[in-house]
């Protein structure tokens, strides 16, 4: 591995001797590996090589703390420390020149092979390309030991580069898990390598308040730590009593965050700190129930809550007080120009009974809570504008009015993005496409995540704008950013997981002309990528080399199944049944068809290893396959399956009940007649279902088989009941019903849904296949 690492800079000064001009320029060019894709770049056909003789000239000590940024790295990995001069020599040297002509962000930058010269307006744009000669740089540089072995150099180019947005960002919850302040500083540091200017930290949630505030101690002391419940699921965990002895949690001293926030701003980022308001706030309530409508005392909870109904009183006069005092240390802490308040998911009920809000809306005219909310949160924005602050917030701000300063900050799809900049307010679009805690991989074989699925190349895809905007709305829209919610992340490794490489490739959605995107060239350079991830110890996922099945049944009864993965091109090798399966088995090309039970094995392999997670399905034949099937009543509309031989299709569905493999029903009750056409003997029927019930899936309460031979005449053949048991991880079970051999020719299965699940609501019954035996 080491050899291979430090194989490319060999070859550059191979090149320089013994390789034509246009064989040097060719081989630069696939050489260089840059994330994002930069807006303009020529290559020439010669390199620059640094050593320790290398110089950095610059006389601005500004420049000098952004090159240190780099210095530091040759000392670790290159064991010789760049100096930093005020007068260039003949040769060797990198300088910075301004060239107020350039955009804020944007840079200018020609290497040569004696010489680096680099171009901008600001500060961030040398940053900018700074970091792009990071990224040059072999993966080496990121390592903390010498790397004696490796040579040191880039090829010679030209470059003009800027952004396409000017908001690219990563939001952190350090709320529902806390994460120490070290993985916060590294998290900057490679946010940077990628050109991101945003770290949207989300301090305060039910879970955990984790910033202290010096006039309202109690926020940390009581609100920052709850119950230790995480041996159990984040939806199974129980309700806590107050007084209860509370032992996880943490939070960021003033010190600490002034340490982030410096840290951030040497780096070009900006921090932008979230203090949710009037919900997602039982953390704050804990330790001052003063400011609730009721008053009483509750605990932090361990896991989830909903509706969230202990929230903020607006009918109270001190709540904005106690709001307010707090805004003003973090504002002191935080020199972002944007505050995030929160306004999200509020269930306004106990304001409806409330004689403090009561009273709020007479004197104000109010007619509605979601007026009454409005109004809170036009309090804030009009207390933030006085600290010449802009007030951020989710797209639920707009309900009962948007507050005429607001910047929307839209989560629930695009909707409240367009409304937002419709009437002029600017946006941050960060709908579900960029929601980073959902699976980027088949569930069946990832860590637990939320249940949508976002996979490496649906985040490089993602747009902002949406094509029915207006040429003013598009102005409107700042750009987006990445979310890492943390209800099922617990520590460093796995948020790293689920960052990367996906946050590579947001950076290249918000960061390079939508013409130069190709998924294509993106996909060549994420061999070179992960090298680099290799040298700087992160935890990143391989799910995009995954393989999946994608299958078929045909008229003939026969199921064709296509392998693939995100890549193009990619090497799958695969073995059915008990073949042995390794990096010798069979290359894919075509789609494989199958006319008898079979178990299909397949992954990629690079190097004689497996790359991402191997695929193990079974395609179970059974006697129901492709026959007629009736439902009553019809399923979802939301959750059609493959339509109406769904139930008969042998194909399976996965942990995720978005895979297309599911049919759903939120009735009580469901009927599934399948046809099989002629007497036929069978002892079983079994039904596949899932459970995930923290998205309101449950078991069905009660399976009943019935036969017939005339479909008129329906017999009992065998039922089995299944009791509720409170279980958050997502589960699949296979349901059969067995009994005494008899030929039938139509099988009635009859659902029974479990009815008022404990969590409230109703409850959806999800099923993928009846396998008849």
């Amino acid at each position: 591995m080491k050899l291979f690492k430090t194989l490319t800079p060999i070859i550059f000064c191979m090149i320089s001797i013994s390789c034509t001009p246009q064989k040097q320029k060719n081989l630069a060019e696939s050489s260089i590996v840059l994330i994002p894709e930069p807006a303009q770049m020529s290559v020439g056909s010669d390199f620059f090589e640094f050593n320790a003789e290398t110089c950095f000239v610059t006389t601005d000590q500004r420049q000098k703390k952004l090159f240190t940024l780099l210095t530091k790295k040759f000392v670790n990995s290159a064991g010789f420390a760049p100096p930093i001069v005020d007068t260039a020599p003949k040769s060797n040297f990198i300088s910075l020149k301004e060239d107020a002509q350039l955009g804020e962000e944007a840079y200018r930058l020609k290497v040569t092979a004696n010489y680096i010269e680099i171009k901008a307006g600001k500060n961030s744009g040398f940053l900018y390309a700074l970091e792009t000669l990071r990224q040059l740089l072999p993966p080496e540089i990121e390592s903390l030991q010498p790397q004696p072995e490796t040579i040191w150099t880039i090829p010679t180019l030209e470059m003009n580069d800027y952004p396409r947005y000017t908001w690219r960002g990563l939001m952190l919850d350090v709320s529902r898990h806390f994460f120490e302040k070290e993985y916060i500083l590294q998290t900057l540091d490679r946010m940077a390598l990628f050109k991101f200017n945003t770290l949207h930290l989300h301090l305060v949630d039910d879970q955990g308040w984790r910033i202290e505030i010096k006039k309202y101690p109690k926020l940390t002391e009581i609100g920052g730590f709850r119950v230790d419940q995480e041996d159990k699921h984040w939806d199974a965990r129980s309700k806590n009593r107050p007084g209860d002895k509370a032992t996880y949690g943490g939070f960021y001293t003033q010190e600490e965050i002034k340490e982030i926030v410096a840290f951030a701003h040497d780096r070009g980022i900006t921090v932008v700190p979230e203090i949710e308001m009037p919900a997602h706030v039982m953390s704050a309530l804990a330790a001052y129930p003063e400011f609730s409508c009721q008053g009483n005392a509750i605990a932090v909870p361990s896991g989830g809550v909903w509706p969230i109904t202990d929230i903020y009183c607006p009918g109270k006069e001190e709540t904005f007080g106690f709001l307010e005092n707090i805004l003003v240390e973090v504002m002191e802490l935080f020199p972002s120009k944007y505050i995030h308040v929160g306004g999200d998911e509020a269930t306004r009920t106990n304001w409806e009974k409330c004689p403090h809000c009561q009273r709020r809306m007479k004197e104000e005219g109010l007619e509605t809570t979601a007026q009454l909310q409005s109004y809170f949160i036009k309090r804030m924005e009009q207390f933030l504008s006085s600290k010449n602050r802009i007030l951020l917030g989710w797209d639920e701000i707009i309900e009962g009015g948007l507050a005429p300063g607001a910047t929307v900050m839209s989560w629930r799809g695009y909707q409240g993005g367009w409304e937002a900049s419709k009437e002029g307010h600017d946006v941050i679009m960060t709908p579900g496409d960029v929601y980073l805690n959902q699976y980027q991989g088949n569930p069946d074989y990832e860590p637990i995540a939320f249940g949508g699925y976002v996979p490496l190349n649906k985040v490089y895809s993602f747009d902002p704008v949406v094509d029915s905007m207006s040429m003013e709305q598009k102005r409107h829209i700042l750009g987006s950013q990445a979310n890492l919610w943390s209800e099922f992340i617990t520590n460093k490794d796995e948020s790293e997981y689920m960052l990367f490489p996906r946050l590579a490739a947001l950076s290249e959605a918000l960061w390079t002309p939508k013409e130069k995107k190709s998924w294509n060239d993106f996909a060549e350079k994420i061999v070179s990528l992960f090298r680099r991830f290799d040298v700087m110890n992160i935890n990143y996922s391989r799910s995009a080399y995954a393989v999946t099945a994608q299958s078929r049944l045909n008229d003939n009864g026969t199921v064709t199944v296509k392998l693939q993965n995100e890549f193009p091109d990619s090497k799958i090798r695969y073995a059915l049944n008990d073949d042995p399966f390794n990096a010798s088995s069979q290359v894919y090309s075509e789609p494989i068809t199958l006319n008898s039970t079979t178990t299909v094995k397949a992954a990629v392999y690079e190097d004689g290893k497996m790359v991402g997670n191997k695929l193990e399905k079974i395609f179970h034949f059974h006697k129901a396959i492709g026959k007629p099937v009736a439902y009553e009543p019809m399923y979802s509309k939301q959750y059609q399956g493959t339509g109406a031989n769904n139930m008969v299709n042998v194909l399976r569905g996965s942990k995720n009940f978005h895979d297309g493999q599911w049919q759903a029903w939120l009735d009580d009750k469901a009927e599934i007649t399948v046809d099989l056409q002629e007497l036929t003997e069978i002892s079983s029927v079994g039904v596949g279902s899932m459970e995930n019930q923290g998205s309101g899936i449950y078991f069905p309460s009660h399976i009943a088989v019935d036969v017939s031979t005339d479909s008129k005449n329906y017999t009992w053949a065998g039922e089995i009941s299944n009791s509720f048991e409170n279980h958050g991880f997502v589960r699949l079970k296979e349901f059969t019903v067995t009994f005494e051999p008899r030929k039938v020719r139509w099988i009635r299965v009859k659902l029974t849904n479990l009815g008022s699940p404990p969590q409230g609501g109703g409850a959806w019954m999800f099923f993928d296949e009846i396998v008849v035996e």
